[in-house]
């Protein structure tokens, strides 16, 4: 039976992408991913390479302990022809269980006789035992990079591989952008009387104000993938989903030169849901 699958390690993805967006790795929470078109790009590319029908998509990715999936790990999650495996990620930021993840799976299909092909898309040598084992199934493995793929994948992987292929920046650009970052406008605070002075139930309206404002301007830079996987999020889940919080409470914060209460919390995300809600209506 020729039947492929199609093995993605979104770590990989993330990092070497923004490489070939920039030039530089940039953290993830700077990245959007447009879960749709990377699909449709990893199908279309299979398709070149692997005659037959796609078992599914295998998308391998990280999560910190007890912490809930982020926005596009719960659109990938909610695909079809995809199932989401999920590792952790450490206290260093690191993603760990992974590879063995993939292994585990690359082989297991490989002895049920379930695939005789893989598309892998990963850079990291540890997985090579499980290419290895696969291919002494009979099973032909076309390991996918992203420019530069020679400088992002160990060599040794890439000479276990039947075929090697790389994304460049032109194809990465279809799935994976810069979210837009705002920046608020940064005012001195002067330790003057006059401000002192300033009544207290005043100061809590100007504050009030100024965070309603960061919700809006929040949203306002959000990109139609962003708004997706947040609107995919809040199918099984509630509040922003967790790659936004951070930034948003941080922005605000920085707005209003002081660290939020609970109470202003609560409006601020209440705020953002608003608006996302409104961007999605119209």
């Amino acid at each position: 039976m020729e039947r492929s699958a199609i093995f993605v390690d979104a770590g990989y993805l993330f990092a070497q992408g923004s490489t070939a967006l920039t030039g530089n790795k940039v953290a993830r929470a700077k990245l959007s991913l447009s879960a749709r078109s990377v699909i449709e790009e990893l199908k279309a590319f299979c398709s070149t390479k692997a005659p037959g029908s796609l078992l599914r998509i295998y998308w391998y990715d990280g999560i910190r302990p007890g912490a809930a999936m982020s926005a596009d790990q719960t659109a990938i999650a909610d695909m079809d022809d995809i199932k989401l495996r999920l590792g952790f990620i450490n206290g260093q930021g690191q993603q760990k269980g992974v590879d063995s993840l993939i292994v585990t799976d690359l082989i297991e299909l490989a002895r049920q006789r379930a695939i005789s092909e893989v598309v892998l898309l990963s850079g990291d040598e540890d997985v090579r035992v499980g290419v290895q084992i696969a291919q002494n199934y009979g099973v032909r493995v076309h390991l996918l990079g992203i420019h530069p793929a020679r400088g992002s994948q160990s060599p040794t992987l890439r000479q276990e591989a039947d075929t090697t292929s790389e994304w460049d920046k032109l194809t990465v650009e279809k799935f994976l952008s810069l979210r837009s970052v705002h920046q608020p406008a940064m005012t001195a605070i002067a330790a003057s009387p006059a401000k002192a002075a300033v009544p207290a139930a005043e100061t809590a309206d100007d504050d009030n104000g100024l965070i309603i404002a960061a919700a809006c301007s929040f949203v306002a830079d959000l990109q139609e993938a962003d708004l997706q996987a947040i609107e995919i999020f809040w199918k099984d889940n509630r509040g922003v989903p967790p790659e936004f919080d951070g930034r948003l409470l941080a922005q605000t914060a920085e707005k209003i030169s002081r660290r939020l209460e609970k109470a202003e919390m609560r409006v601020l995300r209440s705020r953002f849901r608003e608006e996302v809600l409104k961007r999605r209506e119209g």
